[in-house]
């Protein structure tokens, strides 16, 4: 007999992993994040209710009336990676109140018992304690767990990007999924945005909003005409170097003001990423930095997902947060799957 699967959503951001988990098969029956900018995104394009609520404030029993009948219930989760992340080393994060983020995750799944977990974050997390009291409170609680780093390139994903997943359940053995694809075949940037229309710097689609892409400077334009696919700003004439570029420390940064590279899958989006000077952001045809709609193509959000309401204003640095932030879509669905063909395998003979 067929046994559905019922997912929660916390941190659930604009719906990346909450879509990735629909598209396989899975009921998600509501998603929790305390940023409002998420709830347009998150509801109208998941079908899914979204709750504005502090994880810190969330009560196990306010997430029961979602589960409500469910026989399998997932509580899936990607708790803000800001403290654990490579960009914070050297900053003391000790204060930072995300730390306490993973142990009130931890505290909902003891008094929930679901019988399905799954979370995602930055490979940083492992290092830090917050993570090993993740695994002894699951572990004390019997689930069967499995984590491990992917380079979501072998899972499909036109980006590299690497992060942790873990996946547990109640149910029986489970393992991280092997890789979908393989350097003969990883997703390149040509074959994600090739087709999407022509754009100037600081022009907007006309039929889709988000396929805009931010200003540049008359200096930004002469650098990104001197940027070769692949390269870096040390191709360009000298006068055009940033002087924060010419010390020992600058010139180790090679890595921003760069193009991507047609053939190969674009780098990690981040918060930033539709500045050309964040990072190796630039188109690798136009003369412009990526739009919007590609960061998010990039992060296999379907073509049509639709961040801001009609009529509202697209914000480039809240979009991009949103974008940058977000689960990939292809990494939720292959999470999804995993846990869907898990499930038929434990709960056939009963």
């Amino acid at each position: 007999m067929k046994q559905e699967i019922d997912a929660i959503d916390l941190f659930c951001g604009a719906g990346g992993l909450t879509r990735g988990l629909l598209e396989a098969g899975i009921n998600v029956r509501a998603g929790v994040d305390c940023d409002p900018a998420c709830r347009y995104p998150y509801a109208h394009n998941n079908n899914s209710f979204f709750l504005e609520k502090k994880i810190e404030d969330l009560k196990a029993k306010e997430l029961t009336t979602y589960f409500d009948d469910s026989k399998i219930r997932l509580l899936a989760g990607c708790a803000p990676c800001q403290p654990f992340s490579k960009y914070s080393q050297g900053r003391d994060t000790s204060k930072d109140d995300k730390w306490g983020l993973l142990h009130h995750f931890a505290k909902l799944i003891k008094q929930l018992k679901p019988e399905l977990v799954t979370m995602e974050n930055v490979p940083e997390v492992i290092k830090h304690s917050v993570f090993s009291d993740f695994i002894d409170e699951l572990k004390k609680l019997k689930y069967h767990l499995d984590y491990k780093v992917v380079d979501c390139r072998y899972y499909g994903l036109p980006q590299s990007r690497h992060r942790l997943v873990l996946i547990a359940s109640k149910l029986g053995e489970i393992k991280i999924p092997k890789a979908t694809h393989n350097e003969e075949n990883f997703i390149s940037v040509k074959d994600a945005i090739g087709s999407l229309p022509k754009l100037k710097a600081g022009q907007q689609d006309k039929n889709d909003p988000l396929h805009i892409c931010a200003r540049l400077s008359e200096l930004n334009l002469t650098r990104i005409r001197q940027s070769k696919p692949g390269g870096t700003w040390r191709d360009w004439d000298p006068e055009l170097v940033a002087a924060c570029h010419q010390g020992e420390k600058g010139k180790t940064y090679g890595s921003v003001y760069g193009r991507m590279t047609w053939d190969a899958p674009a780098p990690t989006m981040t918060t930033q990423c539709f500045g050309f000077g964040n990072g190796r952001f630039g188109h690798p045809k136009q003369d412009r930095a990526i739009s919007l709609r590609e960061a998010a193509i990039f992060q296999s959000f379907p073509p049509d997902y639709q961040f801001t309401a009609p009529d509202g204003q697209v914000y480039m640095k809240v979009v991009g947060r949103l974008i940058g932030n977000a689960v990939p879509v292809r990494l939720g669905e292959v999470i999804g799957k995993t846990l869907v063909e898990h499930t038929k395998l434990h709960t056939s003979f009963h």
